[in-house]
C-alpha cells in the first residue's frame, strides 16, 4: 500500500471514529473497536489524535464489563459554533449554535417587506451580535448558513424570490468579506426540512414534505431520508403550481398560484389595512373573542392550505406532512379545517395513509437547518484536512 493509500485509510477510520463518538457518547475505545471493526491499537491511535485536535474529550469512567472501568469519550460540542440566518418576507431569525445544534444565542427582528437596504443592514448587525455572544472555542466560528424565499440553485446563488427582492443582496460575498468565514446559501423550505430531520420530530421519517406558509409558500421534500432539490436545486416551488388557471397573475409570472389563495398574505390581508401591529398579535386578540370573521377566515385557510396538500399527496405520497406556520400551529381548528378539506376532495379508496404534523421546532426550524449545513461542511473539512 502506497502512502496515498495509507493516509485515506487513516483519513477513512479517523471519520468512523468520530462519526461513533458523536452518535453513542458517552462511549468507550473498546466499545469504538466492536462498533467499528478497527483493531483497539487503530482505535488507540485515532482518538488520541481527536482528543490533541480537541474535536472530542474524555469524561467519566464507564460501568465496568469486568477488568478496568474504561474511560468514555464524548464528542466536543464546543469546539465551534455556527450561525444560521431565516430571512424572510418580513422577519428575519438569527441563531448562533454549537456543533451539536444547541441554541447559544436567538435573535430576531420584524423587516419591511420592501426595504432591501434595511434588510442588508439588519442581517449585518443580528449577525454580528451573535458572533459578538460566541464563547471561546478551539476554532472559533464554523460558517454562517443563510436562507431565503426562493429560487437557489446549486451553486448557492440566490436566483429569484418573488415576495421580496432579495436576490438583489449579494448574499454570499457580503458575508464573507464582512465576517471573512465560509457561507452556505439554501432555500428557507429545504432549511426547515433539514432542520426537522436533523433536530425535530423528523428523524426517522424517510419520505416526508416540508411545508412552510408564511407570505409564501414552500416545500422541503425527504425522500429516503435525504433532501431532494431537483436538477438545478428548484424542486419545492409548491406555491406556485396553478390551482386555478384563470386566477389573477403572480409575480412568479404564473396564474393562480396556490399562495395566492393560500399563503398568510393572501389570507388575512383584509385585518392588516389599518394597523401597524404584526399579524399575530391581531389574530390573537380577534381570535380571544371568538370574532366570527377571525373564525371564518381560518376556515378558509384550511380550506385553502388543504386543497394544495391534496395535490401535494397525489403527487409525491409522502408518508408524513410536517406544517410550519405560527398561526396554524396555535389553532387546532385549522388543521381541523385542512383534514376535512382533503378527505372531502379524495375518494376514501384513493387517498393514501398520510400524517400531517405541526412542526415540532416552529420559528427556528430552517434557521436551525442551515446552521446544520455549515456543522456538517465544517466536520467534512475537518477530516478532509485530517491526515
Amino acid at each position: 500500500m502506497n502512502t496515498a493509500d495509507q493516509a485515506l485509510v487513516k483519513k477513512m477510520n479517523k471519520a468512523l471514529i468520530l462519526e461513533q463518538i458523536i452518535a453513542n457518547a458517552p462511549i468507550s475505545r473498546a466499545k469504538l473497536s466492536e462498533i467499528t471493526g478497527l483493531n483497539k491499537s487503530t482505535v488507540s491511535s485515532q482518538v488520541s489524535s481527536l482528543l490533541q485536535k480537541e474535536m472530542i474529550f474524555e469524561t467519566g469512567r464507564g460501568e465496568s464489563s469486568g477488568g478496568r472501568r474504561p474511560v468514555m469519550l464524548k464528542f466536543n460540542r464546543k469546539a465551534g459554533y455556527a450561525v444560521g440566518v431565516d430571512i424572510g418576507t418580513n422577519y428575519m431569525i438569527v441563531v448562533l449554535t454549537d456543533l451539536e445544534g444547541n441554541i447559544i444565542e436567538h435573535d430576531e427582528r420584524d423587516l419591511d417587506e420592501e426595504d432591501i437596504p434595511a434588510t442588508e443592514q439588519a442581517l449585518i448587525e443580528l449577525v454580528g451580535l451573535a458572533i459578538e455572544k460566541m464563547p471561546p472555542s478551539p476554532y472559533g466560528l464554523a460558517g454562517i448558513g443563510v436562507c431565503v424565499p426562493g429560487l437557489v440553485d446549486n451553486a448557492q446563488q440566490v436566483v429569484f424570490t418573488p415576495n421580496k427582492p432579495i436576490h438583489l443582496i449579494d448574499l454570499k460575498n457580503l458575508l464573507e468579506e464582512k465576517f471573512n468565514v465560509p457561507i452556505f446559501i439554501e432555500n428557507e423550505a429545504n432549511a426547515g426540512a433539514l432542520g426537522e430531520k436533523e433536530y425535530g420530530d423528523a428523524s426517522h421519517l424517510e419520505h416526508a414534505v416540508f411545508v412552510s406558509i408564511n407570505a409564501g409558500i414552500g416545500l422541503g421534500i425527504l425522500m429516503n431520508g435525504k433532501l431532494f432539490r431537483g436538477v438545478e436545486g428548484f424542486s419545492g416551488e409548491a406555491g406556485h403550481m396553478s390551482i386555478d388557471f384563470n386566477g389573477p397573475a403572480c409575480r412568479c409570472g404564473n396564474k393562480g398560484c396556490w399562495e395566492l389563495y393560500a399563503s398568510e398574505k393572501a389570507v388575512f390581508s383584509s385585518f392588516l389595512s389599518n394597523t401597524e401591529a404584526p399579524l399575530h398579535q391581531i389574530v390573537k386578540e380577534l381570535a380571544d373573542r371568538d370574532d366570527p370573521n377571525m373564525l371564518k377566515t381560518f376556515e378558509t385557510f384550511g380550506f385553502y392550505i388543504g386543497v394544495g396538500l391534496l395535490n401535494i399527496i397525489k403527487t409525491l405520497n409522502p408518508g408524513t406532512i410536517i406544517l410550519r406556520n405560527t398561526i396554524v400551529e396555535s389553532y387546532p381548528m385549522i388543521v381541523d379545517s385542512i383534514k376535512k378539506t382533503i378527505s372531502s376532495r379524495s375518494a376514501k379508496e384513493a387517498l393514501t395513509d398520510y400524517q400531517l404534523k405541526i412542526s415540532s421546532l416552529g420559528r427556528i426550524a430552517s434557521s436551525l437547518g442551515v446552521s446544520r449545513i455549515v456543522i456538517e461542511r465544517f466536520l467534512e473539512q475537518f477530516m478532509n484536512e485530517m491526515v
